[in-house]
């Protein structure tokens, strides 16, 4: 079986790191990702995909990006249930990552992509992460709608 996912997006809002009671790193984001296609009015409808990283991993991911960071990740999909307070099941899907990539300078608020810098598991290698298409122009937090 064959359960892998590659995403190239943005941040909506800066990583929510927290421990384990065991002291393991988990960091929960969401990324906005721009569809390939556009709607019948000339839009990009984009899609935001729940993630979560674990372990040094997490720690340098939410320490080197923000709200607004164009990353690439790698990983896979997992979906998980739990009983909420009310005594409901809630069904999670999100992507846990296995690997990432900064696309942009720390700090950058011009959008501009710079050569991708990989700074998830050691050994391992993003692959096939260029930079997005000159088509597609800059965004910067302000024009975020989150």
């Amino acid at each position: 079986m064959l359960n892998s996912v590659a995403l190239t997006g943005r941040l909506t809002k800066p990583v929510d790191l927290r421990y384990t009671q065991s002291g393991t790193a988990v960091g929960s984001f969401t990324i906005a990702v721009d569809r390939q296609f556009r709607s019948a009015n000339g839009e990009r409808e984009t899609d935001f995909i729940n993630c979560a990283i674990w372990r040094k991993s997490a720690e340098n991911f939410a320490n080197f990006t923000h709200k607004g960071s164009l990353v690439g990740i790698e990983g896979h999909v997992q979906t998980r249930t739990y009983d909420n307070a009310q005594g409901q099941k809630v069904f999670v899907t999100e992507v846990i990552v296995e690997n990432f990539a900064l696309l942009e300078p720390k700090g950058s608020s011009q959008g501009q992509p710079t050569q991708p810098t990989n700074q998830g598991h050691a050994g391992n290698q993003l692959a096939n992460y260029t930079q997005p298409p000159a088509s597609q122009p800059p965004i910067n937090d302000d024009d975020l709608p989150f």
